[in-house]
């Protein structure tokens, strides 16, 4: 598959997937997804790459949802609707179960769903500037992807509540101090310090290195699915409802929102 919307780089055992739609702050539209989804499965087949870095073009990490797209792929009847509104969901799980080690090389903002990718990933090297923030509550839904679990993984119940009830906006430092990143460096240090990093785990024994992750992952996951498999239908629901009109009028047009519980 050819991308447009990522570019994918490889250098010895390390790979590098770039999203690449900086004049959107990288944005995730559905094509976009798509992509990332198809470059996480394609390293299946891919036995010599050890270690891949993600990371963004331009200023953002990934902003989250394109807002601003107009969304064709997510209407017609129910049915297709439900099922392409998994896509967010499988990309997550697609990034999650890669036996390759993964690292977020995290400039500026990571939001939504750009938020949902860097907790799916192993490890999270943050520039200065970089924050996290989930504002899915403040347009009337709820988060999605089974990234819930993975948030309260990373940074505990209550301050998973912070961050998804409370649409709170989570600055570099914090994000260091609740464990959610792993190390913060200068933004023009990022990727030599991602590159280095990957080296390091590059030069592991690969078989066992893949088991251990796979292992952990099991360990801290293993409810995971049972509990949020319903999460993209919560998701339809929701925006059907009246707070959800409200919530996106004012979240375009800069106001305060007055909502009715409809």
């Amino acid at each position: 598959m050819s991308y447009e919307h990522i570019r994918l780089t490889r250098e010895g055992h390390i790979a590098t997937v770039t999203f690449n739609r900086p004049e959107k702050a990288n944005a995730l539209n559905f094509e976009h997804l798509v992509e990332i989804e198809d470059v996480a499965l394609s390293f299946r087949e891919d036995p010599d790459t050890r270690v891949v870095i993600f990371t963004g073009t331009g200023k953002h990490f990934s902003s989250g949802a394109d807002l601003t797209d107009p969304g064709e792929a997510y209407r017609g009847p129910l049915t297709l609707r439900r099922r392409r509104a998994r896509i967010g969901e499988r990309m997550i799980e697609a990034l999650y179960n890669m036996d390759q080690i993964t690292i977020a090389a995290w400039n500026g903002a990571a939001m939504g769903g750009g938020a949902c990718i860097t907790t799916a990933l192993d490890f999270r090297i943050g520039s200065d500037d970089c924050f996290m923030q989930y504002p899915e509550v403040d347009i009337g839904v709820n988060l999605m992807w089974k990234s819930l679990p993975l948030c309260v993984h990373l940074a505990g119940p209550a301050r998973a509540k912070r961050l998804v009830a409370g649409g709170e906006r989570i600055l570099a430092e914090t994000l260091l101090q609740w464990g959610i990143l792993d190390e913060l460096v200068p933004r023009s240090a990022l990727l030599e310090r991602a590159q280095s990093l990957a080296e390091f785990y590059a030069g592991k024994p690969p078989v066992a290195a893949q088991m251990i992750k796979h292992s952990v992952n099991q360990i801290v996951s293993a409810l995971d699915h049972a509990i949020m498999h319903m999460d993209s239908d919560q998701n339809l629901f929701s925006q059907g409802s009246e707070d959800r009109k409200i919530a996106i009028d004012a979240y375009l047009n800069k106001k305060t929102p007055s909502f009715t519980g409809n």
